[in-house]
């Protein structure tokens, strides 16, 4: 499995917005800027989380992007599935499928291991936004 780069910039963005008033926003060129990314493929990934409800756009001179909500409402996994979508990560095509009778057959032992794996991938993305900004504030003290 491999994360967009896409998702990292996003999370970055994310938790600069999180330190804008709640009245500011903050332009695509801006934040492209300030990480020193391409804006039309950062424009991309504000607009995916944009269509999830993560961030709110404004149109015009003082336009840009803002959280659509608290940042202890939004979840690194929120972030995460905005950009790359929120499909199972595996899938099993049925090939450890031995059995010809016309009764299912247990779940295969592969899809278990890799279901249990992507369950507790996503239970760690549960992290928020304002758990994210405490960490960095202890950080720098």
């Amino acid at each position: 499995m491999q994360i967009k780069k896409q998702v990292e910039w996003g999370l970055h963005c994310c938790l600069t917005l999180a330190e804008l008033p709640d009245d500011e926003f903050l332009s695509a060129k801006d934040l492209a800027l300030a990480y020193r990314l391409p804006k039309p493929y950062l424009a991309k990934a504000l607009q995916a989380l944009s269509r999830a409800g993560l961030l709110v756009k404004a149109m015009g001179p003082m336009g840009g992007y803002r959280l659509a909500r608290q940042d202890n409402e939004i979840t690194v996994l929120n972030i995460v599935e905005a950009i790359e979508g929120n499909g199972p990560l595996f899938r099993d095509t049925g090939i450890g499928q031995l059995t010809t009778s016309m009764t299912a057959a247990p779940l295969c032992p592969i899809n278990r291991v890799m279901m249990a794996a992507e369950h507790e991938w996503r239970a760690a993305l549960k992290v928020t936004l304002q758990d994210l900004r405490a960490s960095l504030t202890i950080g720098r003290k």
